[in-house]
């Protein structure tokens, strides 16, 4: 079960990190403005498609954080070049007239992904 109080004051975190305020935060995860001040207010529980909505408009926001606290926010985002990922394959074994690599999407059975770019 979610704690709500909790919940609400991640959500304020979400919105403080990208200067929204409700109106501009529910318009952009495309839900009305009333759903988010009746969530924020304690009224109304937030639906799984609420959170969804979230968690695909901001890919920095973890499912899992955004639940039940367990995690981090913003979520690590792989960046152009990781130095902490190898590479796939070497420059040297790539020609420029073959297909190559651009990213990677590996897919967690928990829901959660990992992106690897060149």
């Amino acid at each position: 079960m979610i704690n709500s109080t909790e919940f609400t004051a991640r959500i304020k975190k979400v919105m403080d990190y990208h200067d929204l305020s409700a109106s501009l935060f529910a318009d952009k995860i495309g839900v009305q403005r009333s759903s988010i001040s009746h969530i924020l207010s304690g009224r109304n529980k937030p639906s799984l498609d609420f959170i969804l909505k979230i968690t695909s408009e901001f890919n920095d926001v973890d499912i899992h954080w955004l639940l039940n606290g367990k995690g981090t926010f913003p979520k690590n985002i792989v960046t152009e070049n990781p130095t902490s990922t190898p590479s796939l394959f070497s420059e040297n074994e790539i020609s420029s007239d073959k297909k190559r690599i651009e990213k990677i999407v590996v897919f967690y059975a928990d829901g959660t992904f990992d992106e690897y770019k060149k």
